[in-house]
């Protein structure tokens, strides 16, 4: 038995998120179809989140077990042979059998997306949420760094409980405002320097945490546009966090902008 890790991107546009259903098409129903076109084995491919419906990922994390001579490198130009153009092995390589895409995880990274602008793009609109009215990215900054450090995440949870714990930590998070579009970039964002005057059309949040919960990235970037609009005070997520209703934050921002930049596991 052999321990396969795969490093993915993919335009999550015509899927209905990472995770099999019976009725709509998914990347880990085409991983996993992939796999057994190559080797005639049936495997369950695990990753490292479950991205949602129209959410895209540039390094997408996940594994699989597989009683296979095929060489771990080989695994990705094969199985890309296999894949629709959407979907990219980056990389295949072989791990410890101990390893685990989803558990083994230290911290995700991701980036949400918004075009600040009047005019909108048809090229540009599957990767990011177009909004014409202009907001202040320093008042979002300044508001999301209420997130940072361990807290009760449930005001930015979907349909919640879906977990054993509400309970996340923050390690990272940054608004800002590029100019240029930036969504390719597989580094953070943190790396890429901000323009000098504050101009661009482009706002961009990136957020790294030791989980995430069932859209909790797209809850707290519909909460920071309500900032950036003007309409609620910097220091409103204190108060929303303490108060622990969905209902008190601001609205799920839509799945194009969101991508799952990046996994850490550590050493």
């Amino acid at each position: 038995m052999r321990n396969i890790c795969l490093t993915l991107a993919y335009d999550g546009t015509n899927y209905a998120g990472w995770q099999v259903q019976t009725a709509a098409p998914t990347i880990q129903q085409e991983v996993e179809r992939a796999i057994h076109a190559i080797s005639g084995q049936q495997v369950r491919v695990l990753s490292a989140g479950r991205t949602d419906a129209g959410v895209h990922a540039f390094g997408q994390v996940a594994n699989f077990r597989i009683d296979s001579t095929i060489p771990p490198e080989k695994w990705q130009p094969a199985l890309q042979s296999q894949l629709p153009h959407d979907i990219v092995i980056r990389e295949s390589r072989e791990v410890d059998m101990e390893f685990h895409a989803t558990y083994s995880a230290k911290s995700k990274r991701y980036r949400y997306v918004i075009m600040n602008r009047r005019l909108d793009d048809p090229f540009l609109r599957r990767y990011c949420w177009n909004i014409d009215h202009p907001l202040d990215a320093g008042a979002m900054h300044r508001a999301a760094q209420a997130l940072l450090g361990k807290h009760d995440f449930r005001c930015f949870e979907s349909h919640w409980p879906n977990k054993a714990t509400s309970v996340r930590t923050i390690m990272d998070v940054s608004v800002q405002r590029i100019a240029g579009w930036p969504a390719w970039s597989p580094e953070p964002i943190a790396n890429r320097p901000a323009s000098a005057n504050g101009s661009g059309d482009f706002i961009v949040l990136e957020i790294e945490a030791d989980g995430f919960l069932y859209n909790m990235v797209r809850a707290i970037t519909g909460t920071l546009v309500e900032v950036g609009r003007g309409k609620w005070p910097v220091d409103v997520i204190r108060d929303i966090i303490a108060a622990g209703e969905r209902g008190q934050a601001g609205p799920t921002a839509p799945p194009q902008g969101l991508a799952l930049v990046c996994v850490n596991y550590g050493d």
